[in-house]
């Protein structure tokens, strides 16, 4: 301010405007006029003296007018370096403001600095201007003593602070962290988990079932015909009319139809919740001007059940809230079969039972031949596989392949992952609705991942290393963190503004700190979770690559499920780790659509053909 003072004196005097257009050499030199000059000159008594007693040292002979002139400059230059500190904090105070979305801030300023101190007027006008510009910030100025040398060390104090936090919350996502050893091992493992299942004298103990789908083989291309497909597995269920063409325009045209089922019906008996699904398919057929067509049909039924062929599974259990009694040790399709026959409206070919993994292979095999892998990555998570026919000793038979259901989401619950899994997996398998079962599937699939990221966030709160040590009742909810919000929150688009903001939806107040925090356990999840489904897959494609005596194996693995589909990472690192650790099979991927109804039918035109085949 001395200096900026100096010149306009110099400019002035040049101009004959002060000092009878007198120059000194000294009012020339740069820093002779001196930042606390302006300051005493500014005082209210004896202000005009002092600057009278400033110019006489510089070499003027000052009038009572100049002095008064080089006071009011004194004034003018000061008012403007404390209205242009004022707008930058102002600046900073509602950017302050914006990014913890207050209507209202109430903070308080360090400041120091000789200006600030000893000039009379500056702090009053620094104050004043910084009301006016941010009316709705409330603002405290504290004055500093010793900034620089009780603030280094209060600085010192604070970094190791966090990064003695940071150092506590690394050792703790350390066992979220899997390299490439682990990986290994849960591969090698899977391996010997699917032999287990595969064989008849283990098969009862392992939790790999390795179900047998008596599903022979995947499209060819020449599958032609109409075919209905009856897709089952929740309160809604759909009823589908799949047109496949083959020859040049080879297509699959699909209609279908969703209907309700009502609670009556799913927890009456076995006859009523039957004969509702058979009242559907009529409704359906009429819809379709096909009333009395016979069409051969496939079911996708999505509960637990045991296939002894590819026309029959008896249902081991109800869930979802199905309680229909006299079902259970039934065949669902002699079930559906009797209901058909009661009605007396028309006659249906239940050609198969399908399981939707299975539907999601054959779906994608009807567009790449390559395709004999199916995965499902979503709420929950299985694979299924064309396995040869010598190593599936539950069926009598060593010719050709079957598509195997491994139900891979039970891997695990005989304890062979226990060394992997971290205390955070132990507190959701121990409040799930079926502790002990599904491990494998509790680390990798959606419906999983939020309650694993909500119990590290919680044990970090706890401690006192995120959202400043306090606990909320939402962060004790369980369930409030869907897979969703860590598809968000890991976009790459998402600034940590929009990322508080879903915090703050959860009812989750943060910093930005925080928000990078609960960033990085979201990635650390995801990514073991797309780690372990990698390393399970590669168990898979190599199986098969040595099943066939291959030094090269290339396969396509035909996907569905909605966080392969919507998380922004998942599927790249999963692609990665499969890459990695199964070097000698060349895997491309392929996303699904609609496996479980375009699926069904799509197995049945398979089963359709081959037995056409058989017939000639």
């Amino acid at each position: 301010m001395g200096e900026l003072v100096r010149l306009i004196l110099v400019q002035m005097a040049k101009e004959d405007l002060l000092f009878g257009g007198q120059i000194t050499a000294d009012l020339l030199t740069t820093g002779h006029f001196e930042t606390s000059f302006v300051s005493t000159i500014e005082k209210d008594k004896e202000g005009l003296e002092y600057a009278r007693e400033v110019l006489c040292r510089l070499g003027l002979s000052p009038s009572e007018e100049d002095c008064v002139a080089t006071q009011r400059i004194c004034q003018v230059v000061s008012t403007r370096a404390a209205h242009l500190c004022a707008a930058a904090l102002a600046a900073v105070l509602r950017q302050i403001r914006d990014n913890k979305g207050l209507e209202r801030l109430r903070t308080s300023v360090g400041v120091d600095g000789s200006v600030y101190k000893k000039h009379p007027q500056f702090a009053r006008r620094l104050h004043k201007m910084v009301r006016r510009l941010v009316p709705d910030c409330d603002v405290r100025f504290m004055r500093s003593e010793d900034g620089s040398g009780k603030g280094a060390a209060m600085v010192t104090a604070v970094a190791y602070r966090l990064a003695s936090q940071r150092a506590q919350r690394q050792a703790t996502l350390a066992g979220l962290r899997l390299d490439r050893p682990a990986l290994l091992q849960v591969k090698q493992r899977m391996l010997e988990e699917m032999e287990a299942g595969l064989h008849k004298e283990t098969h009862d103990q392992a939790p790999v079932k390795m179900l047998p789908t008596f599903v022979r083989s995947t499209p060819d291309g020449t599958e032609r015909g109409d075919f209905l497909a009856l897709d089952l597995g929740g309160t809604n269920f759909r009823v589908l009319l799949v047109r496949v063409r083959n020859g040049k325009k080879r297509s699959v045209e699909m209609h279908n139809k969703i209907y309700s089922i009502p609670r009556e019906a799913m927890q009456g008996t076995g006859e009523e919740l039957f004969d509702h699904i058979v009242h559907c398919i009529a409704d359906f057929l009429e819809y379709m001007g096909m009333k009395g067509v016979a069409l051969p049909m496939g079911f996708t039924f999505s509960f637990p059940c045991q296939q002894n062929s590819l026309d029959e599974g008896i249902l081991l259990k109800w869930t979802k809230g199905f309680k229909a009694t006299g079902c259970e040790g039934e065949d669902v399709v002699t079930l559906l079969k009797d209901a058909i026959h009661r009605r007396e409206e028309f006659d249906l070919d239940v050609v198969a039972v399908v399981n939707d993994t299975v539907g999601t292979m054959m779906t994608c095999g009807y567009e790449d031949p390559l395709c004999e892998v199916g995965l499902i990555v979503g709420t929950g998570s299985n694979a299924c596989y064309m396995e040869e026919m010598r190593n599936v000793e539950l069926v009598p038979g060593t010719e050709g392949r079957m598509c195997i259901n491994m139900e891979w989401g039970a891997y695990g619950d005989n304890g062979c992952l226990d060394d992997l899994r971290t205390p955070f997996d132990t507190a959701v398998d121990e409040l799930s609705l079926n502790p002990g079962k599904q491990r494998f599937e509790k680390m990798i699939s959606g419906m999983y991942l939020g309650e694993i990221v909500r119990n590290v966030l919680l044990d970090f709160t706890k401690r006192g290393l995120l959202f400043r040590g306090r606990v909320s009742e939402r962060l004790k909810t369980r369930g409030i963190f869907e897979t969703k919000f860590l598809s968000q929150i890991e976009s790459d688009r998402l600034a940590l503004r929009q990322v508080r903001s879903i915090l703050q939806h959860l009812g989750l107040d943060s910093t930005c700190d925080d928000s990078i925090i609960v960033k990085e356990v979201c990635t650390v999840v995801a990514r073991r979770g797309a780690q372990l489904c990698g390393a399970g897959l590669a168990a898979v494609v190599d199986k098969i690559r040595c099943n066939r005596g291959l030094e090269r194996l290339r396969v396509t693995v035909g996907v569905d499920g909605t966080l392969y589909k919507l998380h922004p990472h998942f599927s790249t690192v999963l692609h990665e780790t499969v890459r990695d650790l199964a070097p000698q099979c060349d895997v491309s991927f392929v996303q699904s659509e609609d496996g479980s109804g375009k699926g069904a039918a799509l197995i049945t035109a398979v089963a359709c053909r081959i037995r056409e085949a058989g017939q000639h």
